[in-house]
């Protein structure tokens, strides 16, 4: 019966992601824009996006935060969309939008119904076009971002973590500081400078403009020309960091007290490669089998069999140049913090000198395949993953190949890649504990 059930499972998953090939149509503008057409007749929806090659990693050391700054700047106006009009445009003609930003680039979208799509290509263009970039826009932003980082990361417990880590794991690269930057470099700008930023990176040869879902493409080839066909090409010189980061030569072990923090918690991150290499993948399916939910390794051991800590996980954080994976523990009552460290780094060890069973291996397999479907159900999520496999991959087929990547893993590469990176001398361990 199980054996039944286990062939069905894989014969369900094997047609899902068959039937799951997305077709799509690309080609640049003049202006050098780079347009993803994927049409889907199936539900009346449509997702517009626009990603822009520019993250914190662009941004000069004294004025960091200025690409998440944008996040929020660029949702002012323009020459043609007043003040706080942006949002009302989208909310009156149904849709939904929202944007993002990394350490390497920024994304803008909205869902709309399809009959609406146009609408979503003129709020776009009008962004890229001529943003309404002035010193009330500037000022009013100023205070949303400071609010966000007192609600997001000021108060949060813990969440000073990425930044502490960066900064003790990159001392040349400019990963080392934050997306969220420093609210005083965002203070001594000047509007000058905003404007220099703008017309840097949000430039059409900076850009990916995705479109999901009920359209008809030459009818959406003729509103991009027309919407998008005017904008000049950018003529400044974009900052692409090519900076090569040192190794770690030997661990780095912090304390850091946290005044949001009432249980002590250690925090463990690697250094990784960048998200394009064969490593990185390999490296997802050893965070899954380590530290991925109740019935992974680390969680079993030290949460439910030593009770050393009340909670436990990781999670992977890619990029562009590097990558970072971080394993976690939040100390359980009258333990050690010492000896939750070392559990970990027992269960880590393990990885690097034992290949993993045939059961976790397929097992991580499938909730691999399963992730794969799942992602691109929506026309958003769609839109999202053609624009960054463009991107930061130049494969935008990978949407519908990139399964086997990971099929192509085997237990050797997950115990060399285990032993490559997962070691002392490449990593920043920090001790949390309340502040005193």
């Amino acid at each position: 019966m199980k054996k039944s059930l286990l062939f069905a499972f894989f014969v369900s998953i094997t047609i899902s992601i068959q039937a799951q090939q997305i077709k799509f149509e690309e080609y640049n503008l003049d202006n050098g824009l780079h347009v993803i057409l994927h049409q889907d007749n199936s539900a009346p929806v449509v997702a517009v996006s626009v990603s822009y090659h520019v993250g914190s990693k662009n941004e000069d050391s004294t004025r960091t935060g200025f690409a998440h700054f944008f996040e929020h700047l660029l949702f002012e106006g323009s020459d043609n969309i007043g003040r706080g009009e942006y949002f009302k445009y989208v909310e009156n003609n149904g849709g939904q939008n929202n944007a993002n930003t990394n350490i390497d680039r920024t994304y803008y979208y909205e869902v709309f119904p399809s009959n609406k799509l146009e609408i979503g290509l003129w709020l776009e263009s009008e962004r890229m076009m001529h943003a309404k970039i002035d010193t009330i826009g500037v000022n009013t932003q100023r205070e949303v971002v400071k609010e966000e980082k007192r609600l997001n990361y000021d108060n949060v417990a813990y969440r000073s973590f990425i930044g502490e880590t960066a900064k003790r794991m990159f001392k040349t690269h400019p990963y080392r500081w934050t997306t969220i930057g420093s609210m005083d470099h965002l203070n001594e700008a000047q509007l000058g400078e905003f404007m220099e930023f703008y017309n840097t990176f949000y430039v059409p040869n900076n850009a990916a403009l995705t479109i999901a879902g009920d359209i008809d493409i030459n009818q959406t080839k003729k509103w991009i020309e027309e919407y998008f066909g005017p904008i000049k090409k950018g003529t400044h010189k974009i900052n692409r960091p090519n900076i090569i980061e040192p190794l770690l030569v030997s661990e780095v072990v912090d304390t850091i007290h946290d005044p949001n923090v009432q249980i002590p918690a250690v925090m463990i991150t690697y250094r990784t490669p960048k998200q394009t290499d064969k490593d990185a993948y390999v490296m997802r399916f050893i965070n899954d089998i380590l530290s991925n939910g109740a019935s992974s390794r680390i969680y079993k051991e030290i949460v439910d069999k030593e009770q050393l800590a009340m909670q436990s996980g990781s999670f992977v954080m890619d990029g562009e140049d590097y990558g970072r994976i971080t394993f976690y523990g939040i100390l359980a009552q009258e333990k050690s913090m010492d000896g939750l460290l070392d559990a970990i780094d027992k269960e880590i060890a393990k990885m690097q000198t034992t290949l993993i069973t045939g059961k976790e291996y397929e097992k991580e397999m499938n909730q691999l395949e399963l992730g794969f479907v799942s992602k691109n159900r929506t026309m958003r999520g769609v839109s999202e993953s053609l624009s960054d496999y463009y991107m930061f991959f130049h494969n935008t087929n990978l949407i519908n190949t990139e399964i086997d990547k990971y099929r192509g893993i085997t237990k050797q590469d997950i115990k060399r890649v285990a032993t490559k990176y997962l070691n002392k001398n490449n990593r920043v361990v920090l001790f949390y504990y309340p502040k005193k």
